[in-house]
């Protein structure tokens, strides 16, 4: 006989499981405006995320042609995926390696 699944029966990562365990203790508040709140953040993300700049920037072929593939693997356009690389690395998401 197959065991039926709850939906909550999934397998959690360390960070999951503590994050969990605060929200069972009652370690976390509401807030009291939802909105404002929903608002705020909205602000947040788009002043964050706005493209305000504009660069111009000369690469090899081999270089750009390889960007490109990349790309089209993740099915970005090419200057969007740039971008993103770019933003990873500038938030410190990429190790350097000396």
């Amino acid at each position: 006989m197959q065991k039926k699944r709850d939906k909550f029966d999934v397998k959690l990562d360390q960070d999951e499981r503590e994050l969990l365990e605060s929200v069972e203790q009652g370690e976390w508040n509401t807030v009291s405006d939802v909105e404002e709140e929903a608002a705020l953040a909205r602000e947040a993300a788009e002043n964050f995320l706005r493209k305000d700049q504009r660069i111009t920037l000369r690469i090899s072929s081999g270089d750009l042609e390889r960007l490109k593939q990349k790309a089209a693997y993740k099915g970005l356009p090419y200057q969007t995926f740039i971008a993103s690389v770019l933003h990873e690395y500038a938030a410190g998401h990429f190790k350097d390696v000396a």
